[in-house]
C-alpha cells in the first residue's frame, strides 16, 4: 500500500464478511444471500462476532447440522441456476468434517457454496487444539485438508492479509462457470480475532458478471459439418442448459433443425414433456422412446452435460458402431470427455451460433408414435389404485402429485427410489420445475434442500419426495424451516427400509438382506411414527393411508404456513417396468447362489455391449 491509501483497521473476520456482503451478481443483488451458521469454539468469537454487526445487511441463519445446512445453501443456488449463493461457517473439527460431505455434492453438481469452517491455531501456541487432528509427520495439515478434492478452490487462512488475494480467488471460483464449485477457506480461529489495515478500497462493491464463452469458430464448423451428415442426431440435455438461461435457445435449435432432445435428471423440464421433440428422460432412468433414439444415433450431442454412467447407460446405451459423441460445454474437461468433437461454449450462445451455422438443415430423424406409445404403457401406473386395500406403489404417489400440481410447482428429491419414478414418469411444464440432486446421489439432502428451494423462490410450490430411510438420515431442518416459517411440502414414502438398494440387491442376484426392516437384526420390530415425530418438531404433518386420502392431503398445503408432511406406507417392490437401460454393477464372479450365477452371465453379456471410445 502507499503512503496515501486510506485504510481501515478491522479483524480478519470482519474483513471477510465485509467483504462478502459487498459482492454483487449481474442482476445488483448481493451474490452471497446469507450465511448459515453453527457457532464453536473455532468460529463464535471471530466470525460469530463480525457476522452480527452485519446481519441486517447479511442475514445468518442457525441450523442444526452443518452438512444439511450446506445442502440447503447448494440447494439455494441450484435453483437460481448459480446466479447466487450462501455461505456456510462451522467449527474446527466435526463440525468442519460434517460439511465434506456437502461439498462433495456441490463439487459433482458445479455449484457454487462458500464454506468457511474454523481451523486451528496459525500461531501453535496452544497445541493441540480441542478437537484438532495431530498430523505426527507435517505440522501444516489440519482437519481442513480433506476439503481440498472436494473444493473448486481451497486456501487456508492464516495471517490476516491473506484475504486480500483469498477472496477474490473465491469468488472468481463460484462465478466462473466452467470452474464454478464450492471454495473452502479454512479460517484459523486466532487469525480470525487479529487485525489488520485493510484497504477501504478493497470493501468497495463489486459486480461479478456470468462469462458466456464463445464458441471456436474452427469448432463450431466441425461441429455442424458433423450434425448436416448425421442420418439420426439426438441431444442429451444436460443441467447446463438451466445454468446457461439456455431453455429457449434449446428449444428454437431443436425446432429450426428437427433434432430430439432427451433430458438428463439435472436437464429435466430443459423442454416442457409434451414438446414433440422431447423424448423425455434418458439412460438407467430413462423411458423407452429415448433410449431407443439413443441407441440408434449416429450422433450424440451432449449439451452442457458431464455424461455420467446413468446418463449413457454405463457407455453401452449409445449402440450405433458408426456413432460419435460431440460436446457443447463451457467446461474443457467435459467437452473432450470420451474422444467427444468437443464445442467449448456456453450453452446458450453456443447453440445460437451452431444453429446459425447449420442454416436451413433439417434433420430427418424419425421419432413419429415414440412419445404416444411410452404414456400408453405409463400413465395407467400412476392412476389411482382400483384396489383401495393393497399397498400404494411409489408409481401412484408420483401420479398423486403430479395431478395436484400447479404451473408454480417444483418437485425434488435426490435419492433412493424417487430418483428413477420422477424421471421417467414426472411431467415437467416449465424449466426449473424439477430438481433433482443425482450428481452425488445423496440422502439426507432432500429436506434441506426443498427448504433452500424455498428461500430462493418464495413464490414457488415446492413438493419434497423422500423415503423413510432418507428421513430417518438427515430430518432435523424441518425444525429450522419450522421456527423460520418456510413452507414446503414433504411426501415421505415408508417402505419400511432401503426399497431401492433391495431391488438393486435382487436384480444382481442376492438375497434380501439389510436393506428392507424386516431383513434386517433387529430385537424389535421398528414402528416409527414419522407424522409424529415431524409435529415434534413443529411441522404440520398428518398420516395417510390410501392415495385418495394423498391427495386429499395434498389439497390443503397452501394453507399451511411452515413445513407439510404427509406420510403415506407404498409397497417397497413395484418399480416402473418400462424404460431404462443397463448399468454396470458388478456381479460377483464366484457364488454359491444359482441367482447370482445367472446375473454374473447376464452382467458379462452387457459388458459386451460398453464401449470405452
Amino acid at each position: 500500500m502507499t503512503p496515501m491509501t486510506k485504510t481501515i483497521r478491522l479483524t480478519a473476520a470482519q474483513a471477510m464478511v465485509r467483504y462478502v456482503a459487498a459482492q454483487m451478481n449481474g442482476n445488483g443483488e448481493q451474490f452471497i444471500a446469507g450465511c448459515w451458521a453453527i457457532f464453536g469454539h473455532g468460529n463464535v468469537a471471530g466470525i460469530g462476532e463480525a457476522l452480527y454487526h452485519v446481519k441486517e445487511n447479511l442475514p445468518t441463519y442457525r441450523g442444526h447440522n452443518e452438512q444439511t445446512m450446506a445442502h440447503a445453501a447448494i440447494a439455494y443456488a441450484k435453483q437460481l441456476g448459480r446466479k447466487r449463493a450462501m455461505m456456510v461457517t462451522s467449527s474446527i473439527g466435526p463440525g468442519a468434517t460434517n460439511m465434506v460431505t456437502a461439498a462433495a455434492l456441490a463439487h459433482v453438481n458445479r455449484l457454487p457454496v462458500l464454506l468457511v469452517p474454523g481451523d486451528v491455531f496459525a500461531n501453535r501456541g496452544p497445541d493441540p487444539v480441542l478437537q484438532q487432528i495431530e498430523d505426527f509427520n507435517d505440522g501444516t495439515i489440519s482437519v481442513n485438508d480433506v476439503f481440498k478434492p472436494v473444493s473448486r478452490y481451497f486456501d487456508r487462512i492464516t495471517r490476516p492479509e491473506q484475504l486480500l488475494t483469498a477472496l477474490p480467488r473465491a469468488f472468481r471460483t463460484m462465478t466462473d462457470p466452467a470452474d464454478c464449485g464450492p471454495v473452502t477457506l479454512a479460517f484459523c480461529q486466532d487469525v480470525q480475532a487479529e487485525a489488520y489495515d485493510y484497504p477501504e478500497s478493497f470493501f468497495a462493491p463489486k459486480v461479478w458478471t456470468t462469462r458466456r464463452i464463445r464458441p471456436d469458430l474452427e469448432e463450431l464448423v466441425a461441429l455442424a459439418e458433423a450434425i448436416k451428415d448425421a442420418q439420426c442426431p439426438v441431444i442429451v440435455a444436460g443441467g447446463g442448459v438451466h445454468y446457461s438461461g439456455a431453455t429457449d435457445a434449446l428449444r428454437a435449435f431443436a425446432d429450426a433443425h428437427n433434432i430430439p432432445v432427451t433430458e438428463t435428471q439435472a436437464g429435466k423440464s430443459a423442454l416442457a414433456w409434451d414438446h414433440p421433440l422431447n423424448l423425455g428422460p434418458i439412460g438407467v432412468t430413462g423411458g423407452t422412446p429415448a433410449n431407443t433414439v439413443c441407441a440408434k444415433a449416429d450422433l450424440v450431442l451432449g449439451v452442457g452435460t458431464r455424461f455420467q454412467d446413468f446418463t449413457t447407460g454405463s457407455w453401452g446405451l449409445f449402440a450405433n458402431p458408426a456413432r460419435r459423441i460431440a460436446c457443447l460445454n463451457v467446461a474443457a474437461y467435459d467437452a473432450a470427455k470420451h474422444d467427444a468433437l468437443p464445442l467449448l461454449a456456453d450453452a446458450k450462445v453456443g447453440l445460437e451460433a451452431l444453429s446459425e451455422a447449420l442454416g436451413e438443415h433439417f434433420a430427418k430423424t424419425p421419432v413419429t408414435g415414440l412419445k404416444s406409445d411410452w404414456f400408453d404403457k405409463v400413465d395407467p401406473l400412476t392412476d389411482a389404485p382400483s384396489d383401495t386395500h393393497a399397498l400404494p406403489t411409489d408409481m401412484q404417489v408420483v401420479g398423486a402429485v403430479q395431478r395436484a400440481a400447479t404451473d408454480a410447482t417444483v418437485v425434488m428429491c435426490a435419492a433412493g427410489t424417487m430418483p428413477g419414478e420422477l424421471h421417467k414418469l414426472w411431467k415437467s411444464a416449465r424449466p426449473m420445475s424439477y430438481h433433482m440432486e443425482y450428481g452425488f446421489s445423496c440422502m439426507g439432502y432432500e429436506i434441506a434442500g426443498a427448504m433452500g428451494i424455498k428461500m430462493a423462490q418464495p413464490d414457488r410450490d415446492v413438493i419434497c419426495f423422500t423415503g423413510d430411510g432418507t428421513y430417518m438420515m438427515a430430518n432435523a431442518e424441518l425444525a429450522t424451516a419450522a421456527m423460520m416459517g418456510i413452507a414446503f411440502t414433504v411426501v415421505v414414502t415408508d417402505n419400511r427400509g432401503y426399497g431401492c438398494i433391495n431391488r438393486l440387491q435382487m436384480a444382481t442376484g442376492g438375497a434380501e438382506f439389510n436393506n428392507l426392516l424386516d431383513h434386517s437384526v433387529h430385537a424389535q420390530p421398528s414402528a416409527i411414527d414419522f407424522a409424529a415425530h415431524a409435529a415434534s418438531m413443529g411441522a404440520t404433518s398428518v398420516k395417510v393411508s390410501s392415495i385418495a386420502e394423498l391427495e386429499v392431503a395434498l389439497a390443503s398445503r397452501s394453507d399451511m404456513q411452515g413445513p407439510y408432511v404427509v406420510v403415506i406406507d407404498t409397497d417397497p417392490y413395484p418399480s416402473t417396468p418400462h424404460g431404462g437401460t443397463w448399468w454396470d454393477v458388478g456381479v460377483p464372479q464366484v457364488s454359491q447362489r444359482a441367482k447370482v450365477i445367472a446375473a454374473r452371465a447376464d452382467y458379462e453379456s452387457n459388458k459386451t455391449k460398453q464401449r470405452a471410445d
